[in-house]
């Protein structure tokens, strides 16, 4: 397994001690280059368990984050962006912020043709706070279909019936 791991140059994945990082650490996340650039694919990551701060309380908020792509020539490693999201544990920032955050921090990762990330806060005061952010790439195609899914996006019906299917 180290050998596989090695030709990757991945360090977390395979390493038997993980170091959680007490403050947000865009550092730790990791790529390794898509072994199908020429084929279209989504590849989903959903987070049940995010926890943040508020800037202003230092209360923890918690949310469940979607992270949808379309890879170029990298993807994501999963153990870094467990790690990386756990990194939001003690970070003091405002829900849109944080999904703002991770959603330019995974695009500069990668450069996916197409990105988006969804937060599902749970309520505070009465209140469900549903962020979104996402990039594509210079392709018109993928332009149009950032410019869509934007246009179309409706927090309620796209998280639950993806709650459905998980």
């Amino acid at each position: 397994m180290p050998t596989q791991n090695k030709e990757l140059d991945l360090k977390l994945l395979g390493n038997s001690q993980t170091d959680y990082p007490t403050k947000y650490d865009p550092k730790v996340l990791e790529s390794f280059d898509n072994k199908n650039p020429n084929s279209e694919a989504w590849t989903s990551f959903i987070c049940t368990e995010f926890t943040s701060l508020c800037p202003k309380t230092g209360q923890p908020d918690f949310a469940r984050v979607y992270i949808n792509y379309v890879a170029n020539k990298k993807m994501v490693e999963s153990k870094s962006l467990k790690i990386y999201l756990f990194s939001f544990r003690n970070h003091g920032d405002f829900h849109e912020d944080c999904i703002q955050k991770i959603c330019n921090d995974l695009n500069k990762l990668m450069k996916p043709h197409f990105i988006e990330v969804i937060g599902e806060f749970t309520p505070r005061g009465g209140i469900t706070i549903y962020p979104y952010a996402s990039k594509s790439s210079s392709s018109a195609k993928y332009k149009k279909l950032k410019e869509a899914r934007f246009m179309n996006y409706s927090p309620g019906k796209y998280t639950m019936s993806l709650n459905k299917i998980y």
